[in-house]
């Protein structure tokens, strides 16, 4: 029986910022129009929260009756440690799940956009087929694409939309951004465990590209965010407060062109995923400002 500690390890707290920074920049981009509510940008907050760790506890269930988790470096792993059992980790996968998608429909339905129920059945059937399934997307490396669109384009244009009513340019730059980062914090990942996803049949985008053209990806994508920085200065000024948070990312940037590997590489999740959150925070801001 799983300790709450461990439950709590289980969930990769240190994941979270991928949920949190994108509802921020999404928030900001409502406020730079005018349209800004506290109410549904935290209504949308812990719907990505409870995405975020329903994904975690579902890949902790898949890989781990899977066997991929056997070896793996990193943080613990629920079923592939045998803390836990695999019908409890599913469990709490689609607990979380139940959570998000409550706080969901109470959203649609104060902004009355009820198509958007179908995006929110697209994030959990996204979340789950990950690695679950019979044929799991994130085994043919598509996790990026995957991680990209929703912790990028949908969850940032999602918080304007239903706060706004619509999206702009900005809000747009802002996704991509997001979705960049949370992309490099994936690419992060997969790197470290090249060696075991190559054992284990895993085909992540790094074991198709190869060690170094994997770093090569890990800083263009770090760097995405910076050039959104530079370019959003045309709309408003204030966007340029978010380069200030390129000074968290270079000792992971270091670490990455460096070459280190397994354990070597695991601060620079964290550093990658606080980078991201202080980016979003003055971006946020700065579009609210503006």
């Amino acid at each position: 029986m799983a300790t709450v500690a461990e439950w709590v390890q289980g969930a990769r707290v240190r994941t979270l910022p991928n949920s949190v920074a994108p509802v921020l920049v999404g928030a900001g981009a409502a406020g730079e129009i005018g349209a800004f509510s506290w109410s549904r940008t935290l209504l949308a907050l812990l719907v990505a929260l409870a995405f975020q760790v329903g994904v975690n506890y579902a890949n902790d269930y898949s890989d781990g009756i899977r066997g991929t988790d056997a070896d793996r470096v990193g943080p613990l792993r629920l079923v592939g440690s045998g803390v836990a059992s695999p019908d409890s980790v599913k469990a709490a996968a689609f607990a979380c799940f139940g959570v998000g998608a409550v706080a969901g429909l109470v959203l649609v339905a104060v902004s009355g956009h009820w198509w958007m129920i179908a995006i929110g059945v697209g994030c959990v059937a996204g979340a789950w087929f990950y690695t679950g399934g019979s044929k799991p997307y994130g085994y043919s490396g598509w996790g990026e694409a995957a991680v990209f669109l929703f912790f990028g384009l949908v969850a940032v244009l999602g918080t304007q939309y239903v706060q706004a009513g619509r999206t702009t340019w900005l809000g747009l730059a802002g996704a991509v951004a997001m979705g960049s980062f949370s992309a490099a914090v994936l690419v992060a990942n997969n790197l470290r465990d090249i060696p075991t996803d190559r054992v284990s049949g895993k085909r992540t985008i790094a074991v198709r590209l190869g060690e170094q053209r994997t770093r090569v990806l890990y800083e263009v994508l770090v760097a995405v965010p910076f050039v959104v920085s530079a370019a959003a200065a045309f709309v408003t000024p204030w966007a340029l407060v978010g380069l200030a948070s390129a000074a968290l990312v270079v000792p992971a940037v270091r670490r990455v062109g460096g070459g280190q590997t397994g354990l070597g590489l695991i601060p620079v999740l964290k550093e990658t995923g606080l980078a991201m959150l202080a980016w979003a925070v003055v971006t946020g801001v700065a579009l609210g400002l503006g």
